[in-house]
């Protein structure tokens, strides 16, 4: 898994019909720290996330495939889960509730 920001949205005339109807969103690798680090890609959006979050990606096609249950699917990257926090040798580097203060 890849920690990850969420940086953007992508609206796309899909002609791969196992495509139609999922959310695509522009991640970008993060340090645990939030600094970029990577190139950004499109991930399939499994959790309901929305630009600025933190979250953790997979980026490998055959676990793509497997969590979305579609075999031939051409499917490599998938947000599949939020990131409350993230504490670095004893030190909280991030904590989304402090986003919203």
């Amino acid at each position: 898994m890849i920690l990850a920001q969420v940086v953007g949205t992508v609206v796309s005339t899909v002609a791969i019909e196992v495509l139609a109807g999922r959310t695509l969103l522009m991640v970008r690798p993060v340090t645990p720290t939030g600094e970029p680090t990577g190139k950004a890609r499109i991930a399939i959006d499994r959790m309901g996330a929305g630009v600025g979050d933190r979250v953790l990606i997979i980026d490998e096609g055959n676990s793509g495939r497997q969590i979305t249950g579609v075999a031939d699917a051409p499917i490599k990257t998938l947000v599949v889960g939020f990131v409350d926090s993230v504490e670095l040798e004893g030190t909280v580097v991030f904590d989304h509730r402090q986003l919203e203060a």
